[in-house]
């Protein structure tokens, strides 16, 4: 994938990742470390200091039908949301009005929780509880337990165009939550506590993520191709080349080493900005939404391209 993307953070070429990944498909496990030792520059971007969350793949009760106890539809892609120029003249995602062909903004999570797509056979499966369902679009992916015991994986399809607002920021902010209670165990039983009051937090979350149905060996990444647990991470492309190893020294030791920046992710933003991803289970589940780690991150790059982003900046 690196020798055919074109790097959005500016740092590499195609070019500069041909003789290294040649090299890395001969490199057998016990000579790994010398790889990455010998094979790569190390550099810092920015000022290095790096923030660290996790994410996972979770599992919930859903169906492939309506029937009672599930009623939360999730929704693929509609075909009316679409890149468009809105009136100020900025790209995004919207829908454009039949009559006027005016980029209209799409519906908001509220509008379509209200019913706003309700009718247009967009409904890939149903979930059982609706908190649950928010937590799988925050994780991007997610497995659906059927009553017949079989699991449906599902995967991000694509996003509504409006800006992801963490809710659990907006706790510590409004002193719902103590700082470091914000965690997303902590999260959901505040919800469960407070159904109502609950329910409006979600919905200042105006995002909302569509869904498609999976069919491989996990989810998958913004390279379209499977992310490893304990091995990817998302990262923000402007910063770190997709595909590109990052090595993490954190206060959190079992997020700290190698890892390969494989996805992206909405509130995945800046220049040392990480989410790992640590796979499915009680485990997963348990690191992924505690996971809040501070300290430094280094690219690892092909070597030349340093000294070549430097002499460009």
């Amino acid at each position: 994938m690196l020798v055919k993307r074109v790097d959005s953070s500016g740092l590499t070429k195609p070019d500069d990742w041909i003789a290294t990944c040649a090299q890395a498909e001969a490199v057998v496990p016990d000579a790994a470390a010398g790889f990455f030792r010998d094979q790569f520059e190390w550099a810092r971007v920015g000022d290095g200091k790096a923030f660290a969350t996790g994410y996972y793949e979770p599992e919930i009760a859903g169906a492939r039908i309506r029937k009672p106890g599930f009623e939360t539809p999730i929704y693929a892609l509609p075909a009316d949301l679409v890149r468009c120029t809105r009136p100020d003249g900025t790209p995004g995602r919207g829908r454009v009005d039949p009559v006027t062909l005016a980029c209209l903004p799409f519906f908001t999570r509220a509008e379509i929780e209200d019913g706003a797509l309700a009718g247009r056979g967009l409904e890939i499966a149903w979930a059982a509880d609706p908190v649950a369902l928010f937590f799988v679009e925050v994780q991007g992916s997610g497995r659906i337990r059927l009553a017949d015991g079989s699991m449906m994986r599902i995967g991000y399809a694509g996003q509504n165009g409006y800006p992801y607002t963490a809710i659990g920021r907006l706790l510590r902010e409004r002193g719902v939550l103590p700082p470091g209670g914000a965690t997303m165990q902590g999260i959901v039983a505040w919800i469960a506590a407070h159904p109502n009051e609950g329910k409006a937090l979600l919905r200042e979350n105006a995002s909302y993520v569509f869904f498609r149905e999976l069919t491989g060996t996990g989810p998958l990444g913004a390279l379209a191709v499977p992310v490893t647990p304990h091995a990817s991470v998302a990262a923000d492309p402007a910063f770190i080349p997709l595909g590109a190893p990052v090595f993490l020294a954190l206060d959190r030791p079992e997020a700290s080493g190698l890892w390969v920046a494989q996805d992206t992710g909405g509130a995945i933003k800046g220049s040392n900005r990480v989410d790992t991803f640590w796979g499915a289970g009680p485990d997963a589940e348990r690191i992924a939404g505690g996971m809040a780690a501070n300290g430094a991150a280094l690219l690892l790059l092909p070597k030349g391209t340093v000294e070549r982003a430097h002499a460009g900046r």
